[in-house]
């Protein structure tokens, strides 16, 4: 009987996607959870004020795109449904608003630590076993952060427009925000200009802190 061989890619990325499905859900159900918190239940009554990643998943974004991400070795983008806001329904419009805007990318930094913990504790009991365990947790990290620092650029339709937005309300930003429309060829434009290796080395400056936090 022939041997089957297994690739070990194709086996990180099983092991992987639960814990990437699991970022995105954390990502959207902190802007439903704040939302709701703030007044604004149209996220609540969607069924979005959840963890479970069926709520969440966009079959292009968070299928899709990851696999051929992961299989190029292009970097690992992904995205969730968005979860509808709707600022109209908050005390405090803007600050409020902003609050549920930041709180997607706060949150994955968070995980991205949860995950950083897990990682060191399970290298350090396991050692030099289940190296492939260790990278999937160090992935965790890793996109989390990418996710983090993502979010936070200020290109509709990603967070960072939204909460730039909300900081300075005025007729430059309001037209930012209209470019919605367009978000997909900008964030393609800039994820091929230069400007994406200076992201990259945001990225990796921060992974390189906790780095020599584990020591």
């Amino acid at each position: 009987m022939p041997e089957i061989e297994i690739n070990e890619k194709l086996i990180q990325f099983v092991i992987f996607l639960p814990l990437f499905l699991l970022s995105l859900s954390v990502h959207e159900f902190a802007h439903a959870y704040f939302a709701n918190k703030f007044g604004d239940n149209t996220a609540a009554s969607m069924g979005r004020l959840s963890l479970n990643p069926l709520k969440h998943i966009d079959l292009v974004g968070s299928v899709l795109m990851p696999l051929m991400a992961f299989f190029s070795g292009f970097a690992l983008i992904g995205w969730a449904k968005p979860v509808p806001v709707n600022p109209n329904n908050f005390r405090n419009p803007y600050k409020d608003d902003a609050i549920v805007s930041a709180a997607g990318p706060v949150s994955n930094f968070v995980l991205a630590i949860l995950f950083f913990i897990v990682f060191i504790l399970f290298s350090k009991i396991f050692t030099d076993q289940y190296l492939m365990i260790q990278k999937v947790l160090w992935l965790g990290v890793y996109f989390n952060i990418f996710l983090f620092l993502f979010n936070l650029l200020p290109i509709p339709p990603l967070d960072g427009s939204h909460i730039l937005f909300d900081l300075f309300p005025n007729r430059y930003t309001a037209k930012l925000i209209s470019f919605g429309a367009y978000g997909t060829l900008i964030l393609l434009f800039f994820i091929y200009s230069p400007l994406w290796n200076i992201f990259m080395n945001a990225v990796l400056f921060i992974l390189d802190i906790f780095l020599l936090i584990k020591g």
